[in-house]
């Protein structure tokens, strides 16, 4: 049942990712220019923050190599909420779209790079280019489904059935990142995670 329910919904988020990537090849080469315009490739070390918690996020980074992690300091305890990989755009949602400081930080656990997007300029992109409007809307309607499908399987899944789930469709994820981040990401202690690697 968990590989099934998994199958469809990969499905469902490629499925969505073909109809942004459909949309993009639609828009005319001014339109492709301005977004050009609006970013820049860069690269960052192993331990490099693209964002600090307390900071705005002023700009979008889609992962063009390497990984990144978001997480919150809460008392003494990292927790890790998110893994970005390449394709993957790294935000903090709340903060890039109320504009407000974050919650969270964002950094890269192996040397990485990126197509950063300033927040200003693609918001005068987007006034005066109203399909780039209708490609933001898409860019959040995905990230709201990827989260929805998130908190679904995390409240509906074991920790069994979550690390499972987290090998079948990120199986370089045990060999580049540290263990500590995987555990805290499922939401279970490093030594839980030792005995359900222990099991499969």
């Amino acid at each position: 049942m968990l590989q099934v329910k998994n199958a469809k919904a990969i499905h469902t988020m490629i499925a969505y990712l073909k109809k942004i990537d459909d949309f993009m090849k639609q828009l005319d080469d001014s339109i492709l220019a301005k977004l050009n315009d609006c970013s820049s490739t860069v690269s960052f070390k192993k331990g490099d923050y693209l964002l600090r918690q307390g900071h705005v996020c002023r700009q979008s980074f889609q992962v063009l190599s390497g990984i990144a992690r978001k997480y919150m300091v809460a008392g003494d305890k990292e927790l890790t909420t998110e893994f970005f990989f390449e394709t993957d755009v790294a935000i903090s949602f709340e903060s890039y779209v109320m504009q407000t400081p974050s919650n969270e930080h964002i950094q890269a656990i192996t040397d990485m790079s990126a197509s950063v997007m300033d927040y200003t300029a693609f918001q005068h992109a987007k006034a005066q280019y109203p399909q780039l409007a209708e490609l933001d809307a898409m860019l959040g309607d995905y990230y709201a489904v990827w989260l929805e499908k998130r908190l679904f399987q995390f409240h509906t899944l074991s920790a069994t059935e979550r690390y499972q789930l987290l090998l079948t469709n990120q199986p370089e994820l045990v060999q580049k990142v540290p263990l500590t981040f995987i555990a805290s990401y499922l939401g279970i202690s490093l030594e839980t995670l030792s005995r359900i690697r222990a099991r499969i």
